[in-house]
């Protein structure tokens, strides 16, 4: 393939800006996330312009945490109630990862600490931010920042969570061949868990260098 259509390809497989027009923004709903009516215009691939309508959930940015014990090989999870996931599938006791918006005034690190300190009760030795991902594009706005922390997994609690947000969380100490032996069954669903996993099955053999070549934070 030559250098011209490797560009061309590369530019392809990423996101790029469009012309957009916001011509009105309808709040629906207030709550613990708002829920806005957006009307705009949109440019269209051929050029074409037309005018639409999108409700959006307000979530914005979001930190995600792989919580791993190098040194014991482990990971630690968390299992928490969520109604959707009862609604959706019967099963809302769901297998998670650290994770939590960021407030006012924080910073991403400063978020991902904070989660972690409140959902597994463990201060993390190193973060590392990893990469950002949307998990629903399609309905909502949020914008998730994913890291590695360093943890002393023996610190887990039995329990745990932010009592100001009637957050409860049950820590898991597992092996990492435990938590990936479960994505590959499928015995959970919730998608900042299995892209956590994922990332983590492709690059667990590097994970000291991943560390080792990052600042700390």
């Amino acid at each position: 393939m030559s250098e011209h259509r490797s560009d061309e390809t590369a530019d392809l497989l990423r996101d790029g800006a469009v012309k957009v027009t916001i011509t009105a923004v309808e709040r629906l709903a207030t709550a613990y996330y708002d829920y806005d009516q957006y009307r705009f215009t949109h440019r269209g691939p051929a050029g074409e312009t037309s005018e639409q309508s999108r409700t959006i959930l307000q979530v914005g940015r979001v930190v995600a945490v792989i919580t791993v014990d190098l040194a014991r090989d482990e990971i630690v999870l968390i299992r928490q109630f969520r109604l959707a996931a009862h609604l959706a599938t019967g099963r809302g006791e769901m297998v998670e990862i650290v994770a939590g918006g960021v407030e006012e005034g924080e910073d991403l690190v400063q978020a991902a600490r904070r989660e972690c300190i409140e959902e597994i009760a463990i201060d993390p030795e190193r973060l590392v931010p990893l990469f950002d991902f949307m998990p629903a594009p399609g309905v909502d706005h949020e914008l998730a920042t994913m890291f590695l922390a360093v943890v002393d997994a023996a610190q887990a609690p039995a329990r745990a969570g932010a009592g100001s947000e009637n957050e409860e969380t049950v820590p898991l100490r597992v092996s990492i061949d435990d938590a990936l032996a479960a994505l590959a069954a499928g015995t959970f669903v919730n998608g900042y868990t299995v892209i956590a996993l994922q990332w983590l099955a492709r690059n667990r053999a590097q994970l000291r260098e991943i560390v080792g070549a990052a600042q700390s934070p």
